[in-house]
């Protein structure tokens, strides 16, 4: 496939592609990355766990039903995760659909990866937020300060099927590959005893669904880059970086146009044009926020990661101290790493809370009052107190990491 990528096919379309999908080396490696992720069970209740028991037996019959054109997928289990102050919908396919869908995945990503704009950067190989983020901040830097937000409401659910369809049939011309992507978008969705089939959208949660949905807004990529604008993409997460006010409204003006056509919608409250410059103007970007020549934490993730501390410290918890910090620490440095360039205050802050909350658990462990004895107890655990339990300080870590940069200058 990789070679006739780079020779081309012909007419540009893929015709025989299912057999790569039922072989069993393909389900073998769908099955690995399932395993990897692992997470819930579906409607059918099968655990990751329990599909590894019998994976040979259970691969061979999903190839043979690939083969014959029996398999169907069984429904998708609704449930919510939390989401600001509310809930985002999140589909579970099961684990058997889960294969078929990273097998099937494994296919078609290479044909569709090989065409895909380079500032397009969420849920691809190779590439990351991090990513994204560099070059948002380059951007910003060379003088491209007049942003445009761009937040598509609901984009995951309100992708048309149809439409979808039509752009995936412009690579691949294989009825089963196209019938299975098909079933894949219109399986029925479970939430409690009620269930139903969507007539949009590509439910979240899905393995396949991330493709798809770069898929869908690939067309708009290129159109911005054509109009010599600079769009920086992560799935539905998008900014447009311009040199002047004119510029940005343009370009909001455009891409408006273009999701208007294809039956999406910019949310109006969450869509706007600023000059990152000033106070009050930044934008939010893949969990940070740019403002007055700052990079924030906003506060969405800040409080996000407050009550995953809370969760962790409350102060009836019967474990030691040691097992709580070490319970502690692999949240807090894989925090760190992804926002260790936002403004060093929200470090300091963020260390200050964790220590606040041990010494009230320490304080509880002591039979002592709840409230009061700040000074007190800050004397008799120090910060330095945690440290030799091996707490992990963001203030130390991002010392020692402009340390380092300075050493390696």
């Amino acid at each position: 496939m990789l070679a006739a990528l780079q020779r081309g096919v012909k007419g540009g379309k893929w015709h025989s592609l299912i057999d790569k999908v039922f072989r069993l080396d393909t389900l073998a490696l769908g099955w690995a990355q399932v395993e990897k992720n692992a997470g819930a069970a579906g409607v059918d209740r099968m655990s990751v766990e329990r599909f590894a028991q019998a994976r040979d037996r259970y691969l061979a019959e999903l190839a043979q039903a690939l083969q014959d054109g029996s398999y169907r997928p069984q429904p998708v289990r609704r449930v919510y995760i939390p989401k600001g102050k509310g809930r985002r919908p999140l589909g579970i396919p099961a684990v058997k659909d889960r294969v078929v869908q990273a097998a099937l995945k494994l296919v078609i990503e290479p044909i569709f990866e090989h065409e895909f704009e380079p500032r397009s950067y969420g849920f691809r190989p190779g590439l990351g937020c991090k990513d994204a983020l560099r070059e948002v901040d380059q951007h910003l830097k060379a003088g491209y300060c007049w942003v445009v937000d761009a937040d598509l409401q609901s984009y995951f659910d309100s992708i048309p099927h149809l439409p979808l369809l039509a752009k995936v049939a412009r690579r691949i011309a294989d009825s089963r590959v196209l019938e299975l992507i098909q079933y894949f978008l219109k399986q029925d969705i479970m939430e409690d005893m009620t269930r139903w089939t969507p007539t949009s959208g590509s439910p979240q949660g899905a393995v396949v669904s991330p493709l798809l949905a770069n898929l869908y807004l690939h067309e708009l990529d290129v159109e911005m880059r054509q109009a010599g604008l600079v769009m920086v993409r992560y799935a539905d997460d998008a900014v447009v970086l311009c040199r002047t006010r004119e510029e940005a409204e343009a370009a909001l003006t455009r891409m408006r146009a273009w999701v208007d056509a294809n039956s999406l919608t910019l949310h109006p409250d969450k869509t706007h044009v600023g000059d990152c410059r000033l106070e009050g103007h930044g934008f939010e970007f893949l969990g940070y926020r740019f403002e007055a020549g700052q990079r924030w934490v906003r506060k969405k993730s800040l409080m996000g990661l407050r009550d995953k501390i809370r969760t962790l410290t409350r102060r009836n918890r019967g474990d030691s101290i040691e097992g709580i910090i070490a319970s502690l620490n692999p949240l807090l440095r894989g925090w760190f790493g992804y926002f260790k360039h936002a403004h060093r205050y929200t470090f300091s802050s963020v260390d200050g809370f964790v220590r606040r909350r041990l010494r009230a658990i320490l304080r509880r462990q002591l039979h002592r009052p709840a409230q009061g004895h700040c000074l007190r107890d800050h004397a008799r655990w120090p910060n330095a107190f945690f440290a030799s339990l091996g707490l992990f300080t963001m203030s130390e870590a991002l010392r020692f990491a402009r340390q380092s940069r300075c050493g390696n200058n």
